[in-house]
């Protein structure tokens, strides 16, 4: 017989919820967004520190350097720098954000439902959501690139398809991608497991590959492309928001992985091995294989499939090539598709199951990338480059979630003190269908972004915008809850 109500245990700070009716018939409530069970939360330290490795080593993050020094005019040491400290930095959100997915097992989405409310979680998920799926679309991009140049590798005939063949390439990575995600969340363990030494190996090979053809201090010595004589702090400030921006996405979604951990120790210790120094050595790699391309190829490429497509030796061409494939869709997989998975769900639970997200994910990334795989098919033509697209996101997106990352921990660490009632996370009679102080604390800071683009006494607001976000916006949500708790409090006092 069916339990009626549902009844939370905790075992070594972990807790488990035995859903009842009340639960399992609720709107709110499917299998693929319940909190996980103990026994499924299976990922020590080395499987958390595996995923960032595969995560970290991508097309993007190897371009990195290369995007500091020519948009946001930083000499190669100071990009370098403003890259390790920018993950130090984001290790702070994404550490304290993962917290309550391994203490309650419970995906992002349900984690907003206690800042943002039942039905207003779904406005946070869906911005994050739309970025991740044009993530999705432009590492989908390299991936379907290198598959092409793969396959040009074995068969001659291949190259002659061109822009043709590279759609077809992004066709068939997007559906591997999809296949992975689908398969649930220990196919994407291994699949991190397995390929994070393969990678690191990639890394030293280009690295031996390259050394040979680059001076280290040459390179050092390149003088930034910024005015001459401006002071180097507004300049390394808006890099290091930028390259915090690139991991802004995880900061907020981390709980769709920390929820499989088997501790807060494993979580922990997982992200400070796996994250800030392999993000930093592979960007260092980016560098300079791009500075020694010119010896090397004897042209200037700043990405690795490119770089590797130019080598003479089909064989070699084609080992390099299935490694990127694996790289890309490591990253892919867990980055890119894994948050609007759950974020899609969270709309509607008992309509939409994990592989109807999944699809609607991939249909999504595949929508947003429409323009360039049109332009590869010779059908449009167009100056808009998809490196001008990544480069612009990479400041802008992380203005818009600074605030909810600091919504998130203030919400959980000062309001709530890490207690959460389970079980009403999955029913509509406990916590408010639209938390407007969320709402608020989220608006004011996003609405002062957009004015300070139209201001210079103002534009640092932009320029530091993860940071006046999420700090703003944590101070008013605070602020907001503190003056709505207090005439209760008068009340119960009389």
């Amino acid at each position: 017989m069916q339990q009626i109500r549902s009844q939370v245990t905790e075992r070594d700070g972990l807790f488990e919820l035995e859903a009842g009716s009340d639960v399992l018939d609720s709107p709110r409530y499917n299998h693929d967004m319940a909190p996980t069970k103990v026994r499924e939360r299976t990922w020590n330290k080395w499987h958390i520190t595996a995923l960032w490795v595969g995560m970290s080593i991508c097309v993007p993050t190897y371009t990195l350097g290369g995007v500091l020094t020519a948009y946001f005019g930083l000499t190669v040491g100071e990009a370098l720098l403003a890259i390790l400290f920018a993950n130090i930095i984001v290790l702070v959100p994404l550490t304290l954000n993962a917290f309550p997915g391994t203490k309650y097992g419970i995906p992002f989405p349900v984690l907003l439902r206690s800042s943002f409310g039942i039905l207003g979680s779904n406005v946070p998920c869906l911005i994050r959501a739309l970025v991740a799926c044009g993530w999705f679309g432009i590492q989908t991009m390299f991936g379907g690139l290198a598959i092409h140049l793969f396959l040009g590798s074995i068969f001659e005939g291949w190259k002659s398809l061109g822009g043709t063949g590279e759609v077809i390439g992004f066709m068939i990575f997007w559906a591997l991608n999809l296949w992975v995600v689908i398969r649930g969340a220990e196919s994407i363990k291994w699949l991190e497991t397995l390929s994070a030494p393969l990678l690191v190996a990639v890394g030293i090979g280009l690295l031996v590959w390259a050394m040979p053809n680059v001076s280290m201090t040459e390179l050092l010595a390149i003088p930034p492309k910024r005015p001459e004589g401006a002071s180097v702090v507004s300049y390394f400030a808006a890099g290091l928001t930028a390259m915090v921006g690139f991991w802004a996405t995880l900061s907020l979604n981390i709980p769709d992985f920390s929820r499989y951990a088997k501790g807060q120790k494993d979580q922990i210790l997982g992200q400070i091995f796996g994250l800030p120094l392999t993000m930093f050595l592979f960007a260092s790699l980016g560098v300079i294989m791009t500075a020694a391309s010119v010896k090397l190829v004897g042209v200037t490429v700043s990405d690795p499939v490119t770089l590797i497509g130019h080598i003479q030796s089909p064989v070699w061409v084609a080992v390099a090539m299935a490694l990127i494939i694996i790289a890309t869709l490591s990253t892919n997989t867990a980055a890119n598709i894994v948050s609007p998975t759950n974020d899609f769900q969270n709309i509607a639970p008992k309509v939409i199951n994990r592989t109807k997200a999944v699809l609607l994910t991939g249909l999504v990334g595949l929508l947003l990338m429409g323009h360039e795989l049109l332009k590869k098919l010779g059908l449009i033509v167009s100056d808009v480059s998809l490196e001008t697209v990544y480069s612009n996101w990479l400041l802008g997106y992380s203005s818009l979630l600074g605030p909810i990352a600091g919504i998130m921990v203030v919400d959980y660490f000062l309001i709530k003190k890490q207690q959460l009632d389970l079980a009403g996370l999955y029913r509509d009679d406990v916590y408010p269908a639209w938390n407007w102080a969320g709402f608020l604390a989220f608006g004011v800071p996003v609405v002062l972004t957009l004015l300070s683009l139209g201001s210079d006494a103002f534009s640092w607001f932009y320029s530091y915008g993860w940071f006046t976000g999420s700090a703003l916006g944590g101070i008013i949500y605070y602020g907001l809850c503190v003056m709505r708790a207090q005439p209760s409090a008068v009340k119960t006092a009389v």
